[in-house]
């Protein structure tokens, strides 16, 4: 008989200690009164870790965020890391808590049940893991995306309510203070700062200009941080400064993704003329919305420039921009930090007339007119050292330095 060798048996290595990790979220106000997170955050920390067999492997936590699964970050975090291999079981409170879509639900446990990673929901008592476990989770995953459903329809139509009442909640402008029941009054010292904005743009400074202006003078914006061109188009588009309110100008598309999206036409509007005094006359509101238009229709002058991004600013960094200036002057090249923040950001900036900018580059060039073809195929970009001194850098490595007088 053939010798027979016997290998011993060896006993499979189990696996040591279960990965455990939590996922908690909470999206409302209330949510966060009854339930805070800090709360569950504390609870499933010690839960995991008093647990024999488990290993803890971290909290993820998302505030005041939707169901949905592309918007929460620390839940992308948690799936990055199971698919890093790094957790072998996630408890979550309940299915509401984890997703609202069913559709986003299976999808995500599923991906985790094929790399052998379990999802326990507590309040359902569901282990994905289990045979059962999907089926259960379909059905009540269903419900909790139709309980959304029926919620989100009870909020807008008490939202529609108060809009044909000519109720409004929560709204927040500079100029007004908003009372609890729905009255505004004016806060004299943030009217005055309105005023000033449709003032100064009606004598011709732009948005930037502006805001320019407000924070050299320590004007605070409603949130009492400084002014941005943005925060200066607002004011000067929001028709509520004349007394007017136009209610339902935005909705949200679905009660899953929560968007914002504007209302051109999907849903009545509720206008009320006179709701509360003005700051500004609808007059005054009308002309200066006939302004921006105008300029909005105008072709962008600044893109139609052979110097647009050619010119640096060697003190801040920053390009210098076209701008229109009153006098003989016409156009001029200026820092955009010093015309954004002022001097006090940028000290050596300096306005440099369009004008003497096209006759300077010209000379450079050697040519008795600019010629734009030349410009761009020899010119890198134009840098300023200092006041009245631009220095041209060269295609081919050269530089000259060349000084400009003011007229």
């Amino acid at each position: 008989m053939p010798e027979v060798t016997i290998l011993p048996a060896t006993k499979l290595k189990q696996k040591e200690r279960l990965r455990v990790a939590a996922y908690a979220r909470v999206s409302e106000a209330k949510d966060a009164m009854v339930n805070s997170l800090e709360a569950q955050i504390e609870y499933f920390t010690k839960y995991i870790k008093e647990h024999p067999g488990w290993e803890f492997a971290g909290i993820y936590a998302d505030k005041g965020i939707t169901g949905t699964k592309e918007g929460r970050g620390e839940f992308q975090r948690m799936l990055a890391d199971c698919r890093q291999k790094k957790i072998d079981l996630v408890i979550t409170k309940a299915i509401s808590r984890f997703a609202r879509n069913t559709v986003t639900l299976l999808e995500t446990v599923r991906e985790l049940k094929a790399r052998h990673i379990g999802v326990f929901f507590q309040k359902e008592g569901i282990n994905t893991l289990s045979g059962e476990g999907e089926v259960m989770l379909t059905i009540l995953a269903s419900f909790a995306q139709a309980e959304s459903l029926s919620a989100s329809e009870n909020c807008k139509w008490r939202v529609r309510k108060s809009f044909k009442e000519g109720k409004i909640n929560g709204l927040t402008m500079l100029g007004y203070k908003l009372h609890p029941d729905g009255r505004f009054t004016v806060v004299s010292d943030e009217a005055s700062i309105v005023k000033k904005i449709f003032a100064l743009y009606v004598a011709g400074t732009g948005k930037e200009g502006i805001a320019n202006y407000l924070n050299q003078h320590g004007y605070d914006s409603r949130c009492g941080g400084g002014w941005s061109p943005n925060g200066v188009r607002h004011i000067l588009t929001n028709r509520k400064y004349t007394g007017e309110l136009l209610l339902q100008l935005t909705y949200k598309k679905d009660h899953l993704s929560k968007k914002k999206t504007m209302n051109k036409g999907a849903l009545p509007m509720y206008k009320i003329p006179d709701h509360h005094e003005a700051i500004i006359s609808a007059e005054a509101f009308d002309k200066v919305q006939e302004m921006i238009n105008a300029k909005a229709r105008k072709p962008a002058e600044n893109k139609l420039s052979p110097f647009t991004g050619m010119i640096v600013c060697s003190s801040c960094g920053k390009h210098y921009k076209r701008k229109t200036v009153g006098g003989p002057t016409g156009h001029a090249w200026i820092c955009s930090t010093y015309n954004l923040k002022g001097k006090e950001y940028c000290k050596e900036a300096k306005r440099i007339p369009e004008k003497e900018l096209y006759h300077v580059t010209a000379e450079v060039l050697g040519q008795d007119a600019f010629d734009d073809v030349v410009f761009k195929n020899m010119i890198l970009r134009i840098e300023v050292p200092r006041p009245n001194v631009l220095q041209y850098c060269f295609r081919d490595g050269r530089k000259i330095i060349k000084e400009w007088k003011d007229r």
